[in-house]
């Protein structure tokens, strides 16, 4: 991560030197005792936590930063790290490690699973080497992106830092440079330029901090773009062909990416107030968009003015990146510079 995290990591080193046994309780963040599994979130979306459910022995499945997590159609879960030993860890549902792959991508960041057929592929964002793959889920490359030579803003390889991908339902790719130059770029299934749309600004059809984006089949309505502006605490509607629709005010969230799943959008917020400490939490949003429950944070609220910002529970979370929703509907829990800590499992109510 980029961008208003810089001063954070140069001041967050409590968390990096926290020094543990990877099968103790890691989370602990402050000298009162924390219950063991405590409930989270609000109305009909409750969760039991599960801090040590993804720990593993470091010396064997290192991680440094976790970022995003997907889950295949065979139930494994799939998740980035930036460590350089593997950045791709394969989990079970019970939390035991299957697989590790991947050396080429120091900033692993964006993770996509797109069917195409019988077969699932990954598309993975690495900001650190300016570049967007696909590959097989076992990592075998099979396309490349680079910094859009298309587009005349880019004069250098190190402005393109992307951070997310969307595949739409005719298989065009939808890449989010969300650490560069704020420009959503479109490209076909083969990897030709279409079209790109947004880059930094302060009207309605710019980003700041385009981190996040994905397709919104919801209600049966035609695909649109959902895309996160994390500096501006929203997400902002697009259609596929990049105008803008409507933005989605989220007070006191920064959102990483939204996460559709029956309905429901989830995502997770990084920080919800200051940078220096740890504050981030879950949300649960309605069709409405409306949110309904905050993990790991204060009840939702809505006054005349909208959605108020939101209070951090002091002990949930450090810095949550993103949540896989699986078949139950739980919720798994990737975290960034968070002391190496390992993803942790909320289970549905």
């Amino acid at each position: 991560m980029k961008k208003s995290r810089r001063n954070f990591i140069k001041k967050a080193g409590v968390a990096a030197s926290i020094a543990f046994s990877p099968f103790e309780n890691i989370f602990i963040i402050t000298d009162r005792a924390v219950e063991e599994n405590p409930i989270v979130g609000h109305g009909s979306f409750t969760y039991k936590v599960d801090k040590k459910w993804g720990v593993q022995d470091p010396s064997q499945f290192p991680v440094n930063d976790c970022h995003e997590m997907v889950m295949d159609k065979n139930k494994r879960l799939l998740m980035t790290t930036t460590h350089p030993k593997n950045n791709i860890l394969i989990y079970d549902r019970s939390g035991k490690i299957l697989d590790a792959w991947g050396t080429e991508y120091p900033g692993a960041h964006g993770l996509t699973l797109v069917e195409e057929g019988e077969e699932e592929f990954l598309f993975i964002t690495d900001p650190d080497s300016h570049k967007v793959c696909k590959t097989t889920l076992k990592g075998d490359k099979l396309l490349e992106f680079g910094m859009p030579k298309e587009v005349a803003a880019y004069t250098s390889v190190k402005q393109f830092k992307p951070t997310e991908t969307a595949i739409a339902p005719n298989g065009d790719i939808y890449i989010a440079d969300g650490y560069g130059l704020d420009y959503i770029i479109q490209y076909d299934a083969k990897g030709n330029y279409i079209r790109h749309f947004g880059g930094k600004g302060t009207q309605a059809h710019h980003f700041d901090c385009c981190h996040g984006v994905t397709i919104d089949t919801r209600e049966g309505k035609a695909p649109t773009l959902l895309i996160t502006s994390r500096s501006e605490n929203s997400f902002k509607r697009f259609t596929l062909d990049g105008k803008h629709l409507e933005t989605i005010s989220l007070p006191g969230c920064y959102v990483c990416r939204p996460v559709l799943k029956n309905g429901v959008l989830y995502f997770a917020v990084i920080v919800s107030k200051d940078w220096k400490t740890y504050d981030g939490m879950l949300a649960v949003l309605n069709h409405k968009n409306e949110v309904v429950s905050l993990p790991g944070g204060s009840a939702p609220k809505y006054t005349q003015a909208g959605f108020q910002a939101p209070e951090y529970d002091q002990k949930t979370f450090f810095n949550p990146h993103d949540v896989c929703i699986d078949d139950d509907e739980n919720i798994y829990v990737p975290q960034w510079n968070s002391g190496k800590t390992y993803p942790l499992k909320l289970t549905r109510v």
